[in-house]
């Protein structure tokens, strides 16, 4: 499969299966002051698709103009069964945010979540789910025509930081970031972002880079990789 491009400040195409959405309280009020900050650089609106990852047979990875990566060897938890996300966590960004499953559309790329709500984030519904075995991907928006959105500060995180996800069966898999990188759109890597693993693994992705007024689309992709840290029940 190639690549495609997906709608607003969400991250590229992939494959995962589905979720639900639930009611939770805004992360605003946390994220005001770096939110005003930031809207200098995302002064205007992401309303055009991103790269969309496929797993590609055989597509070269690319080296990312900007990554941070860990030094250690982090021990990865067991694989978990198949089961949809319901809520994501991602406590260094006081992000809480429901799901929303993403499938594919007519023209083959990842579809987004809808602009309508900021504070959502989508689970590509054909691939892994998170905590199961293979790469589970999920997408947010940087922006939408009405403001910062849940991804605003993805780029933010550091290796060792943690990914909450609450699944649908009660259990709540916690991810280690490895690495935040950053790839340009035109040469984005669907191999190295959207292949399978042994282990269970974690992508979430959105836009970032300068955004190109004649586009209508921002320059390049915001890719966190993270394993599988634990997991518990409640």
């Amino acid at each position: 499969m190639g690549r495609q491009t997906v709608p607003n400040g969400a991250p590229a195409t992939v494959p995962p299966p589905a979720a639900h959405p639930g009611s939770l309280r805004p992360f605003w009020w946390a994220m005001a002051a770096a939110a005003l900050g930031l809207m200098v650089m995302y002064q205007s609106v992401d309303t055009s698709p991103v790269t969309s990852p496929q797993v590609a047979a055989a597509a070269p990875a690319v080296s990312a103009p900007t990554a941070r990566t860990s030094s250690r060897a982090a021990p990865v938890a067991p694989a978990l069964p198949r089961s949809r996300p319901v809520k994501l966590g991602i406590p260094q960004l006081f992000v809480e945010a429901p799901f929303v499953e993403l499938g594919l559309n007519p023209a083959g790329a990842l579809e987004a979540p809808a602009k309508e709500d900021r504070n959502l984030v989508g689970w590509y519904r054909d691939g892994a789910s998170p905590g199961e075995r293979g790469s589970a991907v999920v997408a947010g928006h940087v922006d939408t025509t009405t403001g910062p959105a849940v991804f605003l500060m993805l780029h933010l995180l550091t290796p060792g930081n943690t990914v909450d996800i609450t699944r649908e069966d009660g259990i709540v898999a916690t991810f280690s970031v490895d690495s935040v990188q950053t790839f340009p759109k035109d040469r984005f890597p669907d191999h190295e972002v959207y292949a399978d693993t042994d282990t269970a693994q974690l992508r979430l992705i959105t836009c970032g880079g300068a955004y190109d007024r004649q586009r209508k689309d921002y320059t390049d992709n915001v890719v966190v990789f993270a394993h599988l840290k634990s997991s518990r029940q409640t």
